[in-house]
């Protein structure tokens, strides 16, 4: 038989980490209800154009990473490497633009990107997304800024720096890209391939590169923030004006563009201890003309995306524990068919009444099921015999000391309460 493996860059989430994804997602929940967000969930699988005409061709995500196939009705899908253009697709297919405005909204979930995998970055990787949906006013950019600033705070991550810039609007950002061009393109030949392309097909992109040899002509780039238009300018202003309010610290970074062709205006990333060099946990910014290009009407909005992977990394990193799961405080043993017959009534009781229990099943030995119980760590060992159903009582052994007691099968409920 062949032996089947996990998918490159598709880990499994095993025992150890399910108490940090329940820690996690719990902590994303009281943020979302804390900030006032509704969830909101779309389809793994979109047509591939939405991402094409959202995200933008000269991206890395379009060009190099999606998944996309033709189904069998001939339709080109792919399996969703964002949220946001689903996000906003839902917005505009579902009339949600007569609902009172802001729309906050989040969401998690899987995205699929064919990215080379690295610590805490997987090609099946599960993200925590927020959108505020129509509103321009910079208060709720620091409000989104703030609702991740929230959640790490409360997963117990250290070192939290925000790093903001502004990417401008079509009316700024056209002049500044052919600066851009203009200052790289007597070094085209001495550029990487991957930046040439980005030089060609998206100009700012170049400015996310990571290739040392673009490193030095970088230092001397243009900063776009020198170059933007009265109102994108009278923006970013209040942005910084905001952050200064509520003593946010922040360094405007002139490097940050983000990796997706819609972003206008704010753009931001906030990093933490505990990921090594790629310590960017978070990242996104503001896309005002998105759904406008999507086929709705003009909707200024922002968002960001944030990695749940990355948050286990870094609370492994910094020694962060989170809760313990709630397994069951209580096992049913039985010896007998008798007894199994009672010992099934007694652990439907027990989850009728709330109480964490597990029957030891296989008909095993009364040692190898107490063996079993001591492996689970219950405080409490039910032990049910042929002369307990006829007494109607049932054997209760203290895990931590091996003491036993026999308590009446009708009082078993609140006997255990009492002491669970």
């Amino acid at each position: 038989m062949p032996q089947y493996k996990r998918i490159t860059g598709m880990p499994d989430v095993l025992f150890d980490d399910q108490p940090y994804w329940r820690f996690i997602l719990s902590k994303i929940q009281e943020t979302a209800d804390l900030f006032g967000y509704r969830r909101l969930d779309i389809p793994l699988l979109e047509q591939a154009n939405l991402f094409v005409r959202g995200v933008g061709e000269g991206t890395d995500i379009v060009e190099k990473e999606m998944y996309i196939f033709e189904d069998r009705d001939g339709d080109q899908l792919a399996l969703r490497p964002e949220f946001t253009a689903g996000i906003m697709r839902a917005y505009i297919e579902n009339g949600m633009h007569t609902l009172p405005t802001p729309l906050r909204v989040w969401t998690t979930g899987p995205l699929f990107r064919h990215e080379r995998s690295q610590a805490g970055r997987y090609r099946q990787h599960t993200q925590f997304d927020i959108e505020v949906i129509g509103e321009i006013d910079p208060v709720v950019d620091v409000e989104v800024i703030n609702v991740a600033w929230y959640l790490f705070a409360s997963l117990g991550l250290s070192g939290l720096r925000l790093y903001i810039n502004s990417t401008g609007c079509p009316v700024c950002k056209p002049a500044y890209v052919q600066k851009l061009v203009d200052h790289f393109s007597p070094f085209t030949d001495k550029l990487p391939p991957d930046d040439q392309m980005r030089l060609r097909k998206n100009p700012l992109r170049i400015l996310d590169s990571k290739e040392e040899v673009t490193q030095p002509l970088l230092k001397h780039a243009p900063h776009i923030t020198d170059h933007l238009c009265p109102e994108c300018n009278e923006h970013f202003a209040k942005l910084k004006h905001y952050l200064d309010t509520i003593d946010r610290p922040y360094t405007v970074d002139y490097r940050i563009v983000r990796g997706l062709d819609y972003y206008t205006k704010t753009v931001f990333e906030i990093k933490a201890d505990g990921l090594g060099s790629q310590n960017t946990i978070c990242g996104g910014g503001r896309y005002d003309r998105l759904v406008e290009e999507l086929g709705g009407p003009p909707t200024p909005s922002i968002g960001f995306g944030s990695g749940i992977e990355r948050y286990v990394l870094a609370m492994r990193h910094l020694g962060i524990e989170p809760p313990a799961e709630p397994l069951p405080r209580v096992t049913v043993s039985y010896l007998g068919e008798v007894a199994k017959l009672e010992a099934i009534k007694v652990i439907d009781t027990l989850h009728q009444a709330n109480i964490g229990a597990q029957l030891t099943p296989g008909d095993r030995s009364l040692k190898a099921q107490l063996k079993a119980a001591n492996r689970l760590n219950v405080a409490f060992a039910l032990i049910l015999g042929e002369d307990e159903v006829k007494l109607n009582k049932v054997t209760v052994r203290d895990m931590s000391n091996s003491r036993q007691t026999t308590v009446v099968l009708d009082k078993i409920v609140d006997w255990l309460k009492e002491r669970l």
